[in-house]
């Protein structure tokens, strides 16, 4: 009976001296070459883009909830409140982003596990829809006291209204970084 095994002759990998042709056999045939991942896009987590869209954020929140508290009254409101709440957690959580970038940016490390971009997503899309629901209760509580009440001259609607502004700027600005998360888990 003629049946034909199959065999396995091992083949050996020559290391890639970076001359272009280091795959199987070392020939330069560009389809034998390793593969090579997609080079990390300005804005994603662990480039300088991102770190500074994480730092924007996190000044822009920052700036609201010191405007907000700088305010006597703001307590009395709900969407205050919440503003602050939301700016404040929205903070936190670009400042923590903003220290693992760095981390990254100096140790030369890609952030692109499948796990740590998916929380790095998951993360912007709640706080960016919390920061941006929190900016517009907040606007819309700034109309009613300023155009509906007329009660500018007895509240701190100047304040009120750049407090909110501010919260308006770092939600316009964790919209990228979650959209750049969420782009990077979908083209996995």
């Amino acid at each position: 009976m003629n049946v034909s095994h199959p065999s396995v002759h091992p083949i050996e990998i020559r290391p890639d001296t970076g001359g272009g042709g280091g795959g199987v056999g070392g020939g330069g045939d560009e389809n034998a070459g390793p593969r090579v991942r997609m080079k990390d896009i300005q804005g994603m987590p662990g480039t300088l883009l991102g770190l500074s869209l994480r730092l924007c954020q996190f000044a822009f929140a920052v700036v609201s909830v010191c405007i907000m508290a700088s305010t006597s009254d703001f307590i009395s409101v709900t969407a205050f409140c919440y503003l602050v709440a939301a700016a404040g957690l929205q903070s936190l959580w670009s400042l923590s982003l903003a220290i693992v970038d760095i981390y990254s940016i100096l140790v030369k490390r890609c952030l692109r596990n499948y796990r740590i971009v998916s929380l790095f997503a998951i993360g912007d899309g709640l706080t960016s829809t919390l920061i941006f629901a929190a900016a517009s209760a907040s606007a819309g509580i700034t109309v009613l006291i300023s155009n509906d009440l007329g009660l500018c001259a007895q509240n701190h609607c100047a304040r009120f209204e750049l407090a909110t502004a501010m919260a308006y700027l770092s939600w316009f600005l964790v919209t990228p970084s979650f959209m750049l998360n969420f782009w990077s888990l979908a083209s996995r």
